[in-house]
């Protein structure tokens, strides 16, 4: 395996601090941090938050995934003078996140404005071999004269979402003159945290502790001469109440016994143990290409790096947030993204997540169940925006209109339902793929009847013919539309694959067979015109046209929001994302290519992508029907949701199912795998720039390793019993390799 790419930041950029902040984040699943700077400046957002932590600032409010105390922050003064990039001179700059390790480090030569010069080197990361298990370490080297130095760093509680503040400090304590503990309470969920901290300073530096507003540190300062280097390391450790293998146990206890623990490893013994974790990750997991574009390697790695460091794999009570655990955007709730963007990594790598994630909403379904009986519906209507107690998060108004003073009331929970589609097709492509009957018999099945319950009561029937009125699909810029075509087709699948694995498993009920059947009779499902469009609404093609062409060069800014209200938006053929389009790609078999084709050119024509979602999915869709420019196109567009020149495009977090899209676009697009009834089949359909593209793949018990070139495709079981496998078109039967020539 060639080294895994990097991410580079080359020059220091006040303006970008918050986007780099969080596609450097570090995390474990746990955990997650963002990689802010040290050193304090204007504007800069730290963060530290453990999945399941949410809270609600007051009673009216959703809840937000709370911003923890952080720890990485460092003050230093040298010779009296605060160290900050934004005075003096910098001689050089470098940070570098090693995707390879999990590793991020800057080394900066800096000039204070006494014309001495110093080398710092800043260390740190989130340990994947101990989930509850942090480190850093500075080395700061005086280049021609002495110095005074000084360093402050602790446990600083004073972090808030936003200024909300959630947490209530219970208790603060310095143990053995090493290590800094506290404990934290959030105000109304009453999850209970504790944090400890220990640090390594140089023994000839004078250190105290001090206690105040909500910050516990140590102070350190000493002398250094010439070329003699301060060694600085520090090892955290975070413990909550949520965690299951701390039942029983005092989390002040661990906490402080790790810390403790990890201080006498040292940060490099740490680093290893943690970069150990990273190698297994990547040998197993990475998608390797080789483009004539370096780039597509860098995104790549940087989505699988994301995908990982986001997913709670530990613990099946929770989910992936929309920003993973890098920020605060959507206040870390849950959406549909989960299901179809992030989860398809885990299931073809490694199952076990991707049950965990389902796991989380089948125990859920209660209140699921709940929020549709309020609504006055049967079965399961899940949130649109989750968090930890399954409840509906969605906020209910917007942010207020500065012109107007008003705000605008948020429909997506009272009309966004194409999520509980959504979690039955996740369900059945799960249970496709694994073969997991045990799952499908118990969790599988109630997700999928509860599920198909809604639907059939969420239906209007009209002259013999049932419609599914007042929905907003996945595209956000049509909204309170009647038989919406992602949506409809959604809920006819999700229904007829009720009916289908009920009868399978001998638990089909007659009076629900009765429901259903009628469903499906009379559910209406829009077909192709006579230009072969298939309307994305009732009335989506009777709307006027505007000239996009200015919105399309500044796609995903929302830029026609300053032209248009949301109401006029609402009344032109303009998308944020194409439900249609979305449509081919969950259910590719439904329509000829030439209908595919027609829709995907008409549909293009009228999105803007405003949505970080759309542009990977046009690419799978474009390269399944061998439109592999355009298709390479999107796939190039969309690596620069995150990674491209915007200063501002990640400030709140990175874009989760964005990162997600990217795996599913070499996976599902360019390598058109695909997975159903009748089992695996691999179609390559490879982009001039792509010379080859290998990747592994997880499937009912067997593990494979893929690999193909534009005129060859290698199969490799590396584990599991013989199977068919359709290559294109032809069907063979895998024993232990294939090598097919085309």
């Amino acid at each position: 395996m060639k080294k895994v790419h990097e991410i580079n930041e080359e020059k220091f950029k006040i303006n970008s601090l918050n986007k780099y902040a969080s596609l450097m984040a570090l995390g474990n699943g746990y955990m997650g941090t963002r990689s802010a700077l040290e050193e304090d400046y204007p504007q800069q957002v730290r963060g530290m938050y453990v999945s399941g932590i949410y809270n609600k600032a007051y009673p009216e409010d959703s809840s937000d995934i709370v911003n923890l105390p952080d720890v990485f922050g460092v003050d230093m003064i040298i010779d009296g003078e605060p160290f900050s990039l934004l005075s003096g001179e910098i001689l050089s700059y470098n940070r570098t996140l090693h995707m390879q390790t999990g590793e991020m480090t800057r080394e900066v030569k800096w000039k204070n404005r006494r014309g001495k010069s110093f080398l710092f080197k800043f260390q740190r990361f989130v340990s994947k071999a101990n989930l509850h298990l942090l480190a850093s370490k500075i080395t700061v080297t005086p280049l021609a004269d002495s110095a005074d130095i000084q360093i402050e760093t602790g446990i600083n509680g004073q972090q808030t979402n936003f200024g909300k503040q959630h947490l209530v400090e219970e208790n603060v304590r310095v143990y053995d003159e090493k290590v800094m503990f506290a404990t934290y309470r959030t105000s109304e969920s009453g999850h209970k945290i504790a944090i400890a901290a220990c640090c390594d300073f140089p023994e000839s530096f004078t250190t105290v502790f001090l206690s105040k507003n909500r910050k516990l540190t140590a102070k350190s300062q000493g002398v250094l001469y010439a070329n003699e280097s301060a060694i600085i390391e520090k090892t955290g450790s975070v413990y909550t109440s949520l965690d299951k293998e701390s039942a029983g146990q005092k989390i002040e206890n661990l906490a402080v016994k790790l810390a403790k623990e990890a201080a006498g490893r040292g940060y490099h013994d740490l680093l290893a143990s943690s970069g150990d974790q990273w190698e297994d990750f990547w040998k197993k997991k990475r998608v390797e290409v080789n483009s004539l574009n370096h780039f597509d390697q860098t995104a790549l790695d940087f989505a699988l790096y994301h995908m990982e460091i986001m997913t709670p794999g530990h613990d099946e009570r929770f989910s992936v947030g929309a920003k993973g655990l890098t920020g605060e955007g959507y206040k870390g709730h849950v959406f549909w993204d989960t299901e179809i963007f992030i989860k398809p990594f885990h299931l073809l790598t490694e199952p076990e997540k991707a049950k965990k994630l389902l796991q989380y909403r089948y125990d859920r379904i209660e209140q699921a169940k709940e929020k549709a009986r309020m609504n006055g519906y049967d079965g399961a209507l899940f949130p649109w925006e989750s968090a930890f107690s399954g409840k509906e998060e969605t906020p209910e108004f917007a942010a207020i209109n500065i012109r107007t003073g008003l705000r605008q009331r948020v429909a997506s929970a009272a009309a966004e339902h194409h999520i509980v589609a959504d979690i039955a097709f996740a369900v059945v492509h799960y249970y496709l793929a694994t073969g997991d009957e045990a799952f499908m018999r118990k969790e599988g099945l109630a997700l999928l009847r509860e599920t198909s319950l809604f639907w059939i009561s969420r239906t209007t029937e009209e002259n013999g013919r049932l419609s599914i009125k007042d929905v907003i699909g996945p595209d956000e810029y049509t909204e309170h539309i009647d038989n919406n075509a992602y949506t409809n087709y959604l809920a006819y699948f999700n229904v007829q694959q009720a009916i289908y694995y009920m009868e399978q498993f001998q638990m089909l009920e007659p009076a629900f067979e009765e429901k259903v059947k009628k469903f499906l009779k009379h559910l209406y499902l829009p077909l192709p015109n006579d230009d072969k469009i298939i309307p994305q609404d009732d009335t989506f093609l009777h709307k006027p046209d505007i000239d996009l062409s200015k919105y399309k060069e500044v796609q995903g800014s929302q830029a026609i929001l300053l032209d248009y209200s949301r109401s006029e938006v609402n009344e032109l053929q303009v998308l944020k994302q194409a439900d249609v389009v979305m449509l081919f790609y969950l259910l590719p078999d439904l329509f000829s290519e030439e209908v595919i084709r027609e829709n995907l050119h008409y549909y293009e024509e009228r999105t803007i992508h405003d949505s970080s979602l759309s542009k990977a999915i046009h690419s799978i869709v474009a390269a399944r029907i061998g439109i592999l420019k355009d298709a390479y196109r999107f796939f190039s567009e969309a690596c620069l949701i995150d990674l491209g020149s915007n200063p501002h495009s990640s400030d709140e977090g990175i874009h989760a199912a964005s990162l997600g899209s990217l795996w599913m676009s070499a996976i599902f697009g360019f390598a058109n795998v695909k997975i159903d009834q009748d089992g695996l089949a691999i179609d390559p359909k490879l982009p001039k720039e792509w010379k080859e593209l290998s990747f592994p793949l997880a499937f009912r018990g067997r593990i494979l390793r893929v690999k193909m070139t534009q005129g060859n495709i290698e199969i490799n079981k590396l584990s599991g019993q013989p199977m068919p496998i359709l290559v294109r078109g032809q069907k063979y039967k895998l024993s232990s390799e294939l090598a097919i020539n085309y």
